[in-house]
C-alpha cells in the first residue's frame, strides 16, 4: 500500500536525505517535499519521477503549506506521514545582544510554520491514522553558547509534539534530535555565525567534532525518521522527546 509522506526542507541535508532513505528504502513511499530551492528538488524529481513530487516556496507562508498539503491529497488522496524538517539557526545572539525581531523570524520558521502545517494537515492524518516527526535538536535541552532562541525554539516542538500526542489520540507525535551531523549548518556554525558570536571555547568545540571526524552523515538520522514515517511512531514513545540513538528507537536505525 502507498505511503505518502510530507517532508519540509527536501532541497538540503538532514531532509534530502530523509527523502532519498524513504523512496530507497520503499517501493511504494510516495515524498511531498517543500523548500525555497528549486534546482535541488528537481533533481530529486529526475531522479525518482512520479514517487517525488514538489512546491517551491517559504514555509512561512501559509499559502504554500496549503499548497503542499493540497497537492498530495489530489495526487494520491492521503497523507500517512509529515516529517517537519525545515529550521534556521540564527540569530546566533548573546542574552546582552538580543533582537527581538530576529528571534521572532526564527521562531515563524523553526516553530509557528510547523503549527501551521500540523493543523492544516492534521483532518488527513487522522483519516489515516498518520505520524507526525519533528527534527528537534540537542539545544532545546543543553546549553548551547547564545543558541537562546535555536534552543527555546525546538524545546517548543518538543512541547508540541507532547500537546499533539495527548489531545488528538487518533495521530502519534515524536520530536527526535538527530545529533550533530555534518550540513550545511554546521559550516556556517565553524565559518560565519560562530565566528561573529560564540565564546573560542564554544567555537572550538564544532571545529573539532569536524577535524576528528565525529560529525554524522545525514543518513544516519535520516533512516530513523524515514523508517518511523514509513512504519508508525510506537505508543510507547509517542508524544516524547528522544535523541535518534535512543534504546527505544533501536529497530528504526
Amino acid at each position: 500500500m502507498v505511503k505518502v509522506i510530507l517532508v519540509t526542507g527536501a532541497s538540503r541535508g538532514i531532509g534530502e536525505s530523509i527523502v532519498e532513505v524513504l523512496l530507497n528504502l520503499s517501493a511504494d513511499a510516495v515524498v511531498y517535499g517543500v523548500a525555497r530551492s528549486e534546482a535541488p528538488l528537481v533533481e530529486l524529481k529526475k531522479k525518482y519521477g512520479n514517487r517525488f513530487f514538489y512546491v517551491v516556496g517559504d514555509i512561512t507562508d501559509d499559502q504554500v503549506l496549503k499548497s503542499l498539503v493540497d497537492e498530495a491529497v489530489r495526487g494520491h488522496g492521503k497523507i500517512d506521514s509529515l516529517i517537519a524538517n525545515a529550521g534556521v539557526l540564527e540569530p546566533v545572539q548573546n542574552v546582552n545582544d538580543i533582537v527581538v525581531s530576529d528571534w521572532k523570524k526564527l521562531y515563524d520558521v523553526n516553530f509557528f510554520s510547523i503549527v501551521s502545517l500540523v493543523s492544516i494537515a492534521l483532518p488527513f492524518l487522522k483519516q489515516s491514522n498518520g505520524s507526525i516527526l519533528f527534527v528537534s535538536s540537542d539545544a532545546s535541552d543543553t546549553y548551547f553558547n547564545c543558541w537562546g532562541a535555536y534552543g527555546s525554539s525546538k524545546a517548543a516542538l518538543n512541547h508540541f509534539a507532547m500537546t499533539i500526542a495527548n489531545e488528538e489520540k487518533s495521530v502519534k507525535a515524536l520530536a527526535i534530535a538527530p545529533g550533530i551531523v555534518d550540513t550545511q549548518m554546521q559550516v556556517e556554525i565553524r565559518e560565519n555565525v560562530g565566528p561573529k558570536a560564540m565564546s573560542e571555547e564554544a567555537l572550538s568545540l564544532f571545529k573539532g567534532l569536524k577535524s576528528d571526524n565525529r560529525l554524522l552523515d545525514s543518513s544516519v538520522p535520516a533512516t530513523v525518521y524515514a523508517k518511523l514515517a514509513l512504519n508508525g511512531i510506537p505508543e510507547a514513545v509517542n508524544g516524547k522527546y528522544l535523541s535518534y540513538d535512543a534504546e527505544s528507537l533501536k529497530e528504526f536505525r
